[in-house]
């Protein structure tokens, strides 16, 4: 993640902290920044592996009170994939993407096509929906099926 984004972040973590009566530790600083650094799709299985290899005493419990707070600040996404674990992703702000998702070995690439943003528009208008929000998913299997069974047998 760039300087900008995580300072971005952490500001706002900062407000949502103040207005929610909440403190900060240094764990879940450690947690935020192992966050915001990978920046990509983790469970909370793979976000605890990466914060244990920088701070072992870091538990489960504070990751998943550390992420749900992230959610809540709005720092953080939860998505929840085919695969059937809740993955979490840092929130773009104001940056949108979709996702194409391997159901096989759980690859996740994220992207933007401008070409779809607008035709799902224009269907909405067609009929009478101004569009809020929304999330566009694709599922498939890797085309790369050597990549994709090496990813399988490393999960």
């Amino acid at each position: 993640m760039d300087i900008d984004r995580t300072a971005r972040a952490r500001e706002q973590l900062a407000r949502y902290m103040s207005r929610t009566n909440k403190k900060n530790t240094r764990q879940r600083d450690v947690i935020v920044d192992v966050f915001l650094d990978l920046d990509t799709h983790l469970s909370l299985q793979e976000l605890l592996e990466a914060v244990q290899r920088r701070e072992p005493g870091i538990g489960f419990a504070t990751i998943y009170r550390t992420m749900k707070l992230l959610v809540e600040a709005g720092i953080a996404k939860e998505r929840n994939f085919a695969q059937g674990n809740t993955q979490y992703e840092p929130a773009g702000f104001g940056e949108h993407h979709d996702h194409l998702i391997c159901t096989l070995c759980g690859l996740i690439i994220e992207f933007e096509d401008e070409l779809i943003e607008a035709r799902q528009s224009e269907v909405a208008r067609q009929h009478g929906i101004n569009i809020r929000s929304h999330r566009h998913e694709i599922y498939g299997t890797c085309t790369d099926t050597e990549a994709c069974e090496r990813r399988q047998s490393s999960r």
